[in-house]
């Protein structure tokens, strides 16, 4: 596993560069800049403001630049928040989105494993069928309308939990409920079939011949099998996470990198946008790196290839 990893390392460099490369270019085609909806400014005034931020220097002069000042781990000042730099803003909002995405991701699994084992426990009884409504209701519903329902009956109607803010355990919620539902429902059936078909392998017609008690097959033989399939999906997953969170973080007024991030976008905050795209990026290469981790773990056969 140690080769693999080294490997999956020295991808993430060329990985950072390529999408590097292509926001800046992406962003320098699209017309207008990021001063051209302010008010209308003096041409000498707007002058300046181009030569501070180096704007007015050829398209090829500004890319390297900017790629030598990442490289350095600085992604510059930002455009719209005077005085401040896209590496003190993403050091605010990182650990909201963080924490955000780790404690969504955790329930999404949880739940969604554990309703998966209970429908495929009890397949055609009416856990299993409660639990298909709940996968298909978690299909069906958007994310920005599942988390407004939630604040308009938990928050609004019955005061159970704050409505916005990341203040306290109590204003995480909300939050994490609302990106974690389609992920845990989408889990549940993925685990529920998954363990369906382990159960009709030879090995588990073995254990039941042998006595065993079928909570133990299912949790101590089968279950571990059964996970390979849904180990599979948590690096996509977790890019999902991270995308969702842009949503849910406008929606509950959360100072995360999903908010700053529409902000920036909506602005024309070039080095806000780089920035925040390049961190995400990592940390699905990272969410990558870990699933293939758990693969090596869960499926021995992996260790040995």
């Amino acid at each position: 596993m140690i080769p693999l990893l080294l490997r999956r390392l020295a991808s993430a460099i060329p990985t950072l560069f390529i999408v590097a490369t292509l926001s800046f270019v992406l962003m320098r085609l699209v017309p207008g800049g990021p001063f051209d909806r302010e008010k209308k400014l003096p041409p000498a005034i707007k002058a300046n403001i181009e030569r501070k931020y180096h704007l007015d220097e050829p398209v090829w002069k500004q890319y390297l630049l900017y790629m030598g000042s990442i490289a350095q781990g600085d992604f510059g000042p930002s455009y719209k928040y005077l005085g401040r730099s896209v590496n003190d803003i993403l050091r605010e909002s990182f650990p909201v989105s963080l924490q955000l995405g780790l404690l969504s991701l955790v329930v999404s699994v949880v739940c969604g494993v554990g309703l998966g084992v209970i429908s495929a426990w009890h397949p055609g009884s009416w856990m299993d069928r409660g639990g298909g409504f709940f996968s298909i209701l978690g299909y069906s519903l958007p994310t920005f309308v599942f988390g407004s329902l939630l604040i308009l009956v938990l928050a609004d109607s019955f005061h159970l939990f704050p409505p916005a803010l990341w203040e306290g355990w109590r204003f995480t919620v909300l939050p994490v409920v609302s990106l974690a539902f389609a992920p845990a429902a989408f889990l549940a059936r993925l685990c529920r079939g998954s363990l369906l078909e382990v159960m009709e392998k030879d090995f588990v017609t073995t254990a039941r011949a042998k006595g065993l008690r079928e909570s133990r097959i299912i949790l101590r033989h089968a279950l571990k099998n059964a996970l390979t399939p849904v180990v599979s999906v948590v690096g996509p997953l977790t890019a999902g996470l991270v995308t969702g969170s842009f949503v849910v973080e406008t929606i509950f007024s959360l100072p995360g990198m999903g908010k700053h991030f529409v902000t920036a976008v909506t602005n024309r905050d070039y080095p806000l946008i780089m920035g925040v795209t390049l961190v995400y990026t990592a940390l699905i290469i990272v969410a990558n790196m870990i699933v293939d981790l758990l693969y090596g773990i869960l499926d021995p056969r992996v260790r040995v290839e």
